[in-house]
């Protein structure tokens, strides 16, 4: 016999499928002794006999899949005729009689709470927490009734179906149970997260406290009192005005009411209740294993819990070999990719650097990669120097936050540091052996014109050896090939030409101050000559200018497709011209794209309508050889600077002697800043190669039918791709690792990923005041000086990049693969960044203004609204809002 009905002794965390995931909480820990009001479950199969009794209802369906979550009055107006028509249906007697017997078993005198637990909710890979309704004291079997058919209705409220067609739910496929919890009268309420759902830190613990139900935290009608618990001890009380309250009234339901003012600002819950809450609610995360938000209340003397989810927004903590207080510093930042990576992508990032296991600097959390840079930062000197730095750097910026906070005070190491930091010091200088004595004969005895012709020497005869290794082998040893290649040993010149070049910058500036009393001049840093990535940017412009002379080229690519894009273009008139010169682009640059260190990510050979965007945009927003004409035009503006600083310098005492010495300076840097792109282009050579073979194995996998799809081998490591080929691993143990990491993905690609995050779990940003900026003004850092005004234009992706002359750029970020819109754009303004990020120095380059690290830029300004972006002080000021 099928059950309608199961009271929460009866439920357990299995039980999820048939009382959803609210259900199946409150049995498991009704199992597993907590104070949880007692209760039952209508089971969804209840629901779905209730729902199959209509004859309309499969149409209803039909219709949702129908629905773009953007059509709300659509689904406002379907909605609504879905909700009235479940309130008509009749109820099964058997259903009806199955809750009402265990209603009377549980006390009919007493009220009840009626909740919604939906099959698809609180998982750990999504919260549909408060997208259907609750209806609290209920009273009486007619009332019991309704409510539960309320439940089952909201299922289809507005904002429920837009939440499912968002996160890709079948609205056909998520069903439905009702909670049935007798119902607790409380003087406190409120919710408990057992970890700081603002920091992250995983050894505190935040309650949320106010007076009557708990529905006037949830709903916003009060603000509540804060408490936060670490370590067994009251860190914080944050007493707040507590006005209003939900109370209960007598003939069921509830009503708002206001405080009385002996209450209005009394601390909500007794501190002995905090740190007895704070425990129970570590006795529930250890029962789960993982953060919980938990809903509670206290009844006289005794706490309740109503519910426990997991907390799905806290970004995981990179594992350690032991518990000793660990630092970890993004990757992403400062590579500026911020995105998932899939597992394929972080193995071969790692594998560039060759550390063993126990020293690995490197570790991956969330699909994001960190420099796990403790034993560094536990060295007194270090910390020191950093509190003292000035330098716009958000990686610096953040790291001085985190010496400066209680953990790290505490925790961080006091003995043993040195030999730590020695080893790992030991490690780098190993892999900098030939760099260090390039650098030093650079710096004094090479003419440093000669830097861009020998930092490009090299490499193409070194990756046309390493090409023709790689082709002469296959299976595990091609794979274990690159496996074991020192990607660093090829780019050892371009990265001493780079370390010059930035050594050789605060030595000039401190001259210019000394000799001069004058700042640094911007216009030097204007087009320097061996810019990889600049490169890139004008032959984009070249790409323009070949398309503007012919109209049918020009539609073409306003609608060609990837598939049939280089057959389409011969078939146009001007397609072979524009075909000639996109060969020559994707020859030398081909292998590039947005997120490009991730090996896994999609390059421009291979979707070239991701370039498409930026092309139009270009010939919308400049002259045909503009581009070309406004380097030039920097080049002549740096030479000019620098010979006018120069007259200044030699007129000082001594003059003759300063110049010489500041002249070689200059040009140093000149001929060495453009050449900092260098090595991550060389680096992305050697990746497109690994690619390719990668992808070749990967088709050898897929047509013994090893794997569903060649692109799966994107969730395999590079050490996992070998024992595969080696047969060291089972098919079916591949398929399962392939599938768990697909449903990872899905939950790591919506975190936003810390710029530091400690082994506490607490992250840290590099948000900054600034003193300077206006009222309501965006902060960030100053990175490129000047100031524009312009409307603004949001690009979180770079096949969205349609920029308009006068355009602002916001970005999240903005990598090598980005440098194709900068010649459309006016300023630009980013999330992630520093003063030597790419974005940061390619603005400084075409001399637009520029501001870094501002945080959730992307998400506060929006497509049209002019905007001031100074660069020299660092704000993003709103002067026109959307009319």
């Amino acid at each position: 016999m099928m059950n309608y009905v199961l009271h929460f002794n009866e439920i357990n965390h299995n039980s999820l499928p048939i009382v959803g995931g609210k259900g199946a909480n409150l049995g498991e820990m009704t199992q597993a002794g907590f104070p949880v009001p007692p209760g039952f479950c209508i089971t969804v199969a209840a629901f779905q006999q209730f729902i199959a009794a209509s004859d309309i209802m499969d149409r209803f369906f039909t219709l949702l899949h129908q629905l773009k979550p953007e059509q709300l009055e659509e689904i406002k107006t379907l909605g609504k005729q879905i909700r009235d028509h479940i309130l008509t249906l009749p109820l099964d007697e058997t259903i009806r009689t199955e809750i009402i017997h265990a209603w009377i078993k549980l006390g009919d005198n007493h009220s009840y709470a009626v909740r919604s637990s939906a099959t698809a909710e609180d998982l750990p890979t999504a919260s549909f927490a408060g997208q259907q309704e609750t209806y609290l004291h209920v009273k009486g079997q007619d009332q019991l009734i309704e409510a539960v058919k309320k439940c089952w209705a909201s299922l289809f409220t507005d904002r429920a179906i837009v939440y499912r067609i968002k996160n890709g739910f079948d609205h056909k496929s998520v069903s439905l149970s009702v909670v049935v919890q007798r119902m607790v009268f409380p003087e406190v309420s409120g919710i408990l997260f057992t970890a700081d759902p603002v920091t992250g830190h995983r050894r505190t613990v935040s309650i949320d406290a106010g007076f009557g139900l708990g529905e006037a935290l949830v709903s916003g009608i009060v603000t509540a009192d804060l408490y936060k618990v670490r370590d067994h001890e009251i860190i914080q009380k944050q007493i707040a005005k507590k006005e209003k309250g939900v109370f209960p009234v007598a003939e069921g339901g509830t009503e708002v009411r206001e405080l009385p003012p002996e209450l209005r600002q009394k601390q909500a819950l007794p501190d002995h209740n905090i740190l007895e809450l704070a425990e129970l609610g570590r006795r529930i995360e250890n029962h789960y294993g993982s953060e919980q938000d938990i809903e509670w209340c206290l009844e006289g003397d005794d706490i309740y819990i109503l519910q426990s989810r997991p907390i799905t927004s806290l970004y995981p903590v990179p594992s350690a070999k032991n518990d000793q207080y660990r630092v970890y510093l993004s990757i992403g930042h400062s590579q500026m990719m911020t995105d998932y990576m899939k597992p394929l992508g972080t193995s071969v990032f790692q594998s560039l650097v060759p550390f063993d296991d126990d020293s690995a600097p490197i570790v991956e959390a969330g699909g994001r990669l960190f420099w796990d840079c403790s034993s560094f930062l536990f060295l007194k000197p270090v910390q020191r120097k950093l509190l003292k730095s000035t330098i716009a750097d958000d990686n610096l910026l953040a790291l001085k936050k985190v010496v400066q906070c209680e953990d790290f005070q505490r925790l961080a190491p006091k003995r043993g540091v040195m030999r730590k930091a020695f080893r790992s010091l030991k490690i780098m200088l190993a892999l900098y052996r030939k760099m260090i004595p390039r650098l030093i004969q650079i710096w004094y005895w090479e003419d440093p014109r000669l830097a861009v012709t020998r930092a490009f020497a090299t490499f193409e005869q070194d990756l046309s050896q390493f090409k023709r290794a790689l082709s002469e082998r296959s299976g595990a040893e091609r794979i274990r090939f690159i496996l074991e290649h020192a990607v660093f040993e090829t780019i050892v010149d371009p990265m001493a030409y780079t370390y010059a070049g930035f050594i050789s910058l605060p030595v000039i500036k401190r001259k210019m101050k000394k000799w001069l009393g004058e700042e640094w001049n911007p216009s030097i840093e204007k087009s320097p000559p061996g810019n990889i990535t600049s490169e890139m940017g004008l032959m984009i412009g070249d790409l323009a200018d070949v398309a503007k002379p012919y109209p049918e080229v020009v539609r073409y690519l306003e609608q060609a497709e990837d598939r049939t894009f280089y057959e389409g273009l011969s078939q146009v008139e001007g397609g072979d011209a524009f075909r000639a010169e996109l060969d020559q682009f994707m020859e030398k640059f081909g292998m590039r794209a947005p997120g490009e260190i991730d090996i896994t990510r999609i390059r421009y050979k291979e979707t070239p309508t991701m370039l498409v965007p930026s092309i139009l945009s270009h010939m919308r927003s400049n002259a045909p050889q503009e581009h070309r004409k406004k380097f030039k035009q920097g080049e002549q503006e740096a030479h000019e600077a620098i010979q006018s600083l120069l007259a200044r310098v030699k007129a000082t005492r001594g003059g003759t002697r300063k110049v010489k010495k500041l002249a070689r300076l200059i040009a140093l840097y000149r001929n060495t800043v453009g050449i900092r792109e260098l090595p991550k282009y060389i680096m992305i050579r050697y990746f497109d190669l690994y690619r390719e073979a990668i992808l070749e194995e990967a088709q050898t996998l897929y047509e013994k039918r090893i794997l569903e799809q060649k692109e799966d081998v994107f969730y395999l490591t590079l050490d996992e791709l070998v024992a595969l080929l080696e047969n060291r691993l089972k098919k079916e143990e591949v398929m399962e690792r392939i599938r768990s990491r697909k449903a990872s993905e899905e939950v790591y690609r919506k975190l936003n990923p810390p710029l530091v995050i400690t082994s506490e779990g607490e992250t840290f940003s590099a948000v900054i005041r600034n003193e300077q900026a206006p009222t309501g003004a965006l902060v960030g850092i100053p990175v490129s000086p000047g100031v524009a005004e312009g409307y603004v234009k949001v690009v979180r992706r770079l096949e969205e990049g349609k920029l308009n002359k006068g355009d602002i750029l916001i970005a999240p970020y903005t990598d090598p693969g980005w440098t194709p819109l900068f010649h459309s754009a006016k300023a630009l303004v980013t999330e992630v960044g520093g003063m030597m990020t790419h974005g940061s120095v390619v603005a400084r380059e075409y001399g637009i203004p520029a501001v870094v690290s501002v945080d959730n830029a992307t998400k506060l300004l929006k497509d049209g609204q002019y905007i001031r972006v100074d660069g020299t002080n660092g704000f993003v000021e709103i002067l026109e809002d959307i009319q």
